[in-house]
């Protein structure tokens, strides 16, 4: 798996408390191999510059960080995988051309207040 060189571990973001959230498309996708895929993501934030990331988990190993961004309009890429923070909609939505059988994996979209929040390898 060549998001994970060492171990990840998936850390807390944000609190909920604060109003912040963040929303992405739930439960199973499915798709045949070579089909585009669009995982949504959208938040909430009271901090006008959050931080943006992309988490996947494969199969028995540990979420580690796919992508990660607080710039806008700025396309963030990593093995294949794409996304764009666009403020004005409030989305940092995942897509790749083409997936593999070797994406089956679990996608988490997280929030933070700084690049430090965003962790991983």
């Amino acid at each position: 798996y060549p998001c994970c060189t060492t171990t990840c571990s998936l850390v807390p973001v944000f609190r909920q408390s604060n109003g912040d959230s963040v929303t992405q498309t739930a439960g199973l996708v499915t798709l045949v191999e070579g089909a585009p895929m669009t995982l949504n993501c959208t938040y909430q934030s009271t901090y006008s510059g959050p931080f943006l990331c992309w988490y996947v988990q494969y199969l028995d190993k540990a979420p580690c960080l796919l992508l990660k961004t607080s710039i806008e309009n700025q396309k963030t890429e990593s093995q294949g995988f794409h996304a764009t923070l666009v403020k004005k909609e409030n989305s940092f939505h995942l897509q790749k051309p083409a997936v593999q059988t070797s994406d089956s994996a679990v996608y988490y979209c997280a929030m933070g207040h700084s690049e430090g929040n965003c962790r991983g390898s």
